[in-house]
C-alpha cells in the first residue's frame, strides 16, 4: 500500500492495485463519525460503441449502461437496500456520461457495509424476466423525465449541439431503445466494463487504511477473474459546427426556460491540461454570470432573469460545452442582452478585480468540499477516470492567470457555435 501526501490540503491517499487490477483508494479522516465508500466502473451513458482487446466490436442499445446499474440491486434474496439499511446505512447509485457509481453512507458497521458494497457489485443476477420488469419501470421514469421541463430544457440544449456524438442521447435512454435489451446483453457489458481493472473503490471517513485495505484484498483473493484486454471505445467524427441552433419544446410551464451555450470544436484534451481548461471556465463563467456580476445584476434588473439562473461547464476527452440559462420571460431578449454584454467584455477585457475575487471564491469551494466526505468521494472518482488527481485542483487554480480566462474568453464564446434550448407553454406563441 502506497502513502500519497497531499501537503497543500494536509492530506494523505492510501492507495493499491490488487492483482486482479482493481485499484483501491482510502482517505483517512480523523474526527469524522461518517464513511463514504464508492465503488465505480468507467462506464457510463456514451458507452454504447466498443471493442475489448481481442474480441469482435459491438453496439449495444441507448441506455443499457443506467439499465444494467438499476439491475444491479436485484439479488436472489431480493433488494440490496434492506441489506443496507439493516446495517445502518444509507446506500444508492448513479450513472452518468462516462461512469456508472454505487455508493454507501454509514457511521456503523462499516465493515459489514463496505463487504455488502463490494460483494453485491460484483454478482450480477439477470434473468429474462427480471430484465422484462425493468423495461416497463424505466420506461416510465422515461416517460416521466419528458415532461419534466428542466430535464427537456437540458437535454434538449445538448440535442441542439451534437449530430452524432451519444452524449446527445439521454442517459436513461428511449423507450424503443431499452426495448431491445436482452439478459445476454447485460451480462456482455457487465463482464466488460465490471471488470476490477476498469473500476475504482473509494472509502474516505474515520477509518484505519490497513484496516481498510486488508478486509479488500481478503475479499478480492477470494474471487477469481480472467485477465481482459485494453477496452476500445469507437466514437463517430463530431462535426465542429452544432446540429441546429434553437430548439422548442411545448409544455406546461408559468414561465418559458432559456439554457443556451456554446460548443467547442474537436481538440482532445487530457490530464492536468483538461483541468486547467475546466477550472479556467468555471472563473470565466464565475466572473461574468455568478450573482456578484455586473452582466447578472444588469440582466435581473431588467426581468430577464430569475434567482435561478445559473452556468456549468463540461468537459471531457471526447467534448465540452457550457450551459447557461434559467427561467425568464423573453428568451430571445435574453440571449441577445448575454451575448452583447460578453461581446462588451472581450472589447473592454476582464477587471482584475473581478477575476481574482472570483479565482478565490472557487478556491474556497474547493477547500469547503475538502470537509464533505460524499464530495471527496465523488470527485475523486470522477476526476481520476478523466486522469486527473482531485488534489491537483488547488495548485492548478493557484497558478491560473488572467491572461488564461482571458485567452478562454474569446476562443469559447463563439457566436457560430452557440445553440439554444428553449421550453414554453402552448399559451407563448413564439418559436
Amino acid at each position: 500500500m502506497q502513502a500519497i501526501p497531499y501537503p497543500h490540503v494536509k492530506e494523505t491517499v492510501y492507495t493499491e492495485q490488487l492483482p486482479n487490477g482493481l485499484t483501491v483508494f482510502i482517505l483517512p479522516k480523523e474526527g469524522f463519525q461518517k464513511t463514504y465508500a464508492t465503488f465505480s466502473t468507467k462506464y457510463g451513458s456514451i458507452d454504447n460503441h466498443f471493442q475489448v482487446e481481442g474480441e469482435p466490436e459491438k453496439k449495444v442499445p441507448d441506455g443499457i449502461a443506467h439499465f444494467l446499474e438499476h439491475k444491479m440491486f436485484e439479488e436472489p434474496t431480493g433488494d440490496i437496500f434492506s441489506v443496507f439499511a439493516a446495517q445502518g446505512a444509507s446506500a444508492n447509485a448513479f450513472t452518468s456520461f462516462g461512469q456508472t457509481t454505487y455508493l454507501f453512507s454509514a457511521t456503523e458497521h462499516i465493515r459489514d457495509n463496505l463487504t455488502t458494497l463490494i460483494d453485491f457489485v460484483q454478482n450480477p443476477y439477470f434473468t429474462d424476466g427480471n430484465v422484462e420488469k425493468e423495461k416497463g419501470i424505466i420506461g416510465q421514469e422515461i416517460k416521466m423525465y419528458q415532461d419534466n421541463a428542466d430535464w427537456r430544457s437540458y437535454f434538449g440544449l445538448i440535442e441542439t449541439m451534437y449530430h452524432v456524438h451519444p452524449v446527445h442521447i439521454d442517459i436513461a435512454g428511449t423507450v424503443e431503445s431499452i426495448g431491445e435489451i436482452t439478459k445476454e446483453m447485460l451480462y456482455d457489458c457487465y463482464h466488460t466494463f465490471y471488470h476490477p481493472s476498469n473500476m475504482s473503490l473509494f472509502v474516505v471517513g474515520g477509518v484505519n487504511p490497513e484496516e481498510i485495505m486488508e478486509l479488500i484484498r481478503s475479499n478480492q483473493a477470494a474471487k477469481t477473474y480472467p485477465q481482459q484486454g485494453e477496452i476500445r471505445r469507437y466514437f463517430d467524427p463530431e462535426p465542429d459546427a452544432v446540429k441546429s441552433p434553437r430548439k422548442v419544446a411545448v409544455l406546461s410551464v408559468s414561465l418559458p426556460k432559456c439554457l443556451f451555450g456554446c460548443k467547442e470544436p474537436g481538440q482532445p484534451l487530457s490530464g492536468r491540461d483538461m483541468l486547467k481548461r475546466e477550472l479556467g471556465m468555471k472563473v470565466l463563467l464565475d466572473l461574468l454570470l455568478s450573482p456578484s456580476s455586473a452582466i447578472y445584476q444588469k440582466l435581473y434588473d431588467e426581468q430577464l432573469i430569475s434567482d435561478n439562473f445559473g452556468s456549468e461547464y463540461n468537459i471531457a476527452e471526447q467534448y465540452a460545452f457550457s450551459v447557461i440559462g434559467g427561467d425568464t420571460k423573453d428568451p430571445e431578449k435574453l440571449l441577445e442582452r448575454v451575448k452583447e454584454e460578453i461581446d462588451q467584455m472581450k472589447v473592454k477585457g476582464i477587471d482584475r478585480t473581478d477575476f481574482d475575487r472570483s479565482k478565490k471564491k472557487k478556491i474556497g469551494a474547493f477547500l469547503r468540499l475538502l470537509n464533505s466526505p460524499e464530495a471527496i468521494a465523488n470527485e475523486f472518482t470522477k476526476y481520476r477516470f478523466k486522469g486527473i488527481e482531485l488534489f491537483d485542483i488547488l495548485p492548478v487554480y493557484e497558478n491560473l492567470t488572467i491572461n488564461d480566462v482571458s485567452a478562454l474568453l474569446k476562443d469559447h464564446f463563439d457566436w457560430s457555435r452557440l445553440a439554444a434550448s428553449i421550453v414554453r407553454s402552448e399559451a407563448d406563441g413564439r418559436a
